[in-house]
Formats: structure tokens, sequence, C-alpha cells
């Protein structure tokens, strides 16, 4: 699970320096952090359906996104387990999620054999930083 979540998060980091989006950036750190409760969590309890996690990356001048899908059916309910603290590690997805001002969702695949949850975190860099 370690190497898998490390993966992850070091892409992670040279996609938003790619385009742009530094350190210094308020969703940096907690981009990386949910990333790495997602990864893991899929790589905990799909891998038995789901060997393979794949994270997928969008972004624009205002927003970063980014969805981690796996081929599991089970789609979590996120908002209620942020209220029930069923599981701790999506408790802290939603909770950091809602702080940054971001939006949540789980998506379903079409044929309903897998889904990926979307995470969407606004940017705040300068009119500078945009236009790279």
């Amino acid at each position: 699970m370690g190497s898998a979540v490390r993966v992850a998060r070091e892409t992670t980091e040279q996609v938003l320096a790619e385009w742009g989006v530094g350190p210094q950036e308020p969703c940096t750190g907690p981009a990386l952090l949910i990333l790495s409760e997602l990864v893991a969590n899929s790589v905990r309890h799909a891998a038995v359906l789901s060997p393979q996690v794949t994270v997928f990356f969008a972004g624009g001048p205002d927003a970063f996104a980014f969805g981690v899908h796996d081929r599991h059916p089970y789609r979590p309910a996120l908002y209620t387990s942020a209220v029930a603290g069923s599981g701790r590690g999506l408790a802290t997805v939603v909770e950091l999620t809602l702080e940054l001002g971001g939006s949540a969702v789980v998506r379903g695949d079409a044929d309903e054999g897998g889904k990926s949850i979307w995470i969407t975190l606004p940017l705040q860099r300068t009119a500078a930083s945009r236009g790279r």
C-alpha cells in the first residue's frame, strides 16, 4: 500500500508543479493528504476485486480536481461518513475538502462495476501564476 500512496503523491506533486501550483498554494498540502487517504482506502478495501488504482487529474485557472478510480462496485457515502464518523479516512477527506471550499463526489462506472471519487479544490493563485 505504501508504494501506491507514495507514487500517487509524487505524481500529484509533479502535475501540480507543471500546472504552476506550488507548495505555497493553500490547497497543495491538503490535496496530497486527501489523495493519500483515497488511494490508501482503495488499496485497503478494493484490492481483492480491483488490483489497480487509477488517479485522474483535471484543472483550470481557479480549480484543481482529481479522481481516484477502482473497479470495486461499493460506493461509500462520503458525507454520511463525515457525520457518522464511520471511517476516519473518508471523514478526514470530506472535512478537509469542505474546509477548503471544495467538493467531493462519488461517480459510478457506466457498468456499475467500479467508481471514482472526485475531489475539486479551489485555487487561490496570483494572476502571474495563472498565466503559466
